[in-house]
């Protein structure tokens, strides 16, 4: 992922979910909201995506309208259309009919390219018992190795 700029990044997501797959899709945006995004006035925080049809939308991401626009109407938390391929979709659209299963949008970011792209994870919640356990983990496993570096010197 060598050249792409980070726009915005839902830190709670791993937190609160766990991530199956991940996939990269492309946003339709209006030319205010790729300004506003270039300024990093983004909120992915009660984000998430949902299929419409035969299509895949991202709701509720928080877009600012950008602050030298004109003549806009802007609805910051509007419905975006995510640019998937054909096989992809169909294979979310199963997976989320699944119990359980939701799409949320991990990160925003341009690509080398200059393009907005929205990585987003086939995920499902986790239960508070659940974050405990993985908190654990990664605290004994975290101490392990810092045990492993005090024995190496």
């Amino acid at each position: 992922m060598a050249e792409t700029k980070l726009v915005a990044e839902n830190r709670r997501a791993r937190h609160d979910y766990e991530i199956i797959e991940t996939y990269e899709a492309g946003l339709v945006l209006l030319g205010w909201e790729v300004k506003s995004l270039r300024e990093g006035r983004v909120s992915l925080k009660d984000a998430y995506a949902r299929p419409r049809g035969e299509e895949i939308f991202l709701l509720n991401c928080h877009i600012s309208p950008y602050s030298h626009a004109t003549n806009i109407e802007a609805d910051p938390e509007r419905p975006r259309k995510l640019l998937l391929k054909k096989r992809e979709i169909k294979r979310l659209i199963g997976r989320v009919t699944e119990k359980g299963l939701t799409l949320i949008p991990l990160r925003i970011y341009f690509n080398r390219r200059g393009y907005a792209k929205v990585e987003i994870a086939l995920a499902r919640g986790r239960k508070l018992y659940d974050k405990r356990e993985v908190a654990k983990r990664r605290t004994l496993e975290r101490e392990l190795r810092s045990a492993l570096k005090e024995k190496q010197r």
